[in-house]
């Protein structure tokens, strides 16, 4: 039996720059440490980011930051 599941929404950078609260070389800067999620390439000059990993990754910043 399959499930099926809405496929998450696609952040472009102006909503994920509000979402997250940094800035764009912040947001590529932690994407090259691989502290960020990856971008997914739209086009040939455009890029996004899936909201639920968005989510995740906020959600995993707030557990650490309660952790310590």
């Amino acid at each position: 039996m399959m499930i099926n599941q809405r496929p998450s929404k696609i952040l472009r950078l102006p909503e994920v720059k509000d979402k997250v609260g940094l800035s764009r070389s912040s947001i590529y800067a932690l994407m090259t440490k691989g502290d960020f999620p990856p971008s997914v390439r739209l086009g040939e000059r455009s890029v996004g980011w899936f909201e639920d990993k968005i989510d995740q990754w906020l959600l995993e910043r707030e557990n650490k930051r309660k952790n310590k």
